[in-house]
């Protein structure tokens, strides 16, 4: 079985902490100057191997994922990362790309591929569309997009049997949702997204870490009762308030208009993930 090579833990922390404990954030704040670049500019100019693929699940459905690999020596982890009810945008592909510099092998699957006009993904809609056909989709296929996810990112030769789940908004709760599917992940971290029925808590096995907005009370309502949810069927579930800031901050506080309270919150919130990925 492939293990987290202690090399390759030594990396990331070394590519992750060397200036100020989290990811190197100077590579996320350098857009949010006078000199921005937007995501995609960020993209292009990166220095790692990105690359689109297609992922055949159990039913034959072709799924088309954005992978992002790290420059490391060693095998490294996985990190799968859900996309937003906005679908697979360039921001969820940079953050893909960050995750990789910290050291990670980071898949972002595109949820909508073959779904929308003339069989395209998210790409192929237009305006609020994109966003219904997010609402319309079968949790069932869900699941299953994940599970082939999880296995083609698994099996590669270039990474370790671990995979951590990660995800945004909309992309949050089905993360938190498949925590409670497969029994094989390293931890699912839930980025401002609703959690599943309490009585689903009861079958995830790996830790749980929230993210979430003071001033987003729609979610954050939901935090109490999860706890103790989660309290009373033994999992581990850590959710953190991030002060001043609302639903979406993470992608909010990348943006070139960002306020200094957006960017402390993302800052603190990139920090704490990659430690916790490096636990």
């Amino acid at each position: 079985m492939k293990t987290f090579n202690s090399l390759t833990r030594l990396t990331v922390s070394i590519i992750g902490f060397a200036l100020i404990g989290g990811l190197t954030m100077g590579s996320i704040y350098a857009h949010t100057g006078s000199h921005a670049n937007s995501a995609k500019e960020q993209l292009e100019k990166s220095p790692r191997h990105g690359e689109w693929v297609k992922i055949s699940t159990e039913s034959g459905r072709e799924v088309s994922a954005f992978i992002v690999f790290p420059e490391v020596k060693e095998n490294a982890a996985s990190v799968i990362v859900i996309h937003e009810i906005f679908g697979l945008t360039d921001w969820i592909r940079q953050v893909g790309d960050e995750l990789a510099k910290a050291g990670f092998v980071a898949i972002c699957p595109d949820f909508l591929s073959g779904m929308g006009p003339n069989g395209g993904g998210t790409d192929s809609f237009e305006g609020n569309s994109v966003r219904r056909a997010i609402r319309d989709l079968d949790p069932d296929q869900i699941t299953a997009d994940l599970k082939a996810v999880t296995k083609y990112v698994r099996d590669l030769p270039s990474t370790t049997d671990v995979v951590a789940v990660s995800g945004f908004c909309w992309g949050g709760r089905q993360s938190f949702r498949f925590a409670t599917n497969d029994n094989s992940l390293k931890a699912a971290f839930v980025f401002y997204g609703s959690p599943p029925d309490a009585a689903a808590l009861g079958k995830i096995t790996c830790p749980v870490y929230g993210f979430y907005g003071e001033s987003d009370n729609r979610i954050n309502s939901t935090i109490e009762s999860t706890k103790t949810a989660a309290a009373s069927a033994g999992i581990t579930y850590e959710p953190v308030i991030y002060a001043g800031v609302g639903h979406g901050f993470l992608r909010r506080g990348m943006a070139a208009e960002a306020s200094e309270v957006q960017k402390t919150a993302t800052r603190e919130a990139w920090e704490r993930w990659v430690n916790l990925l490096n636990k």
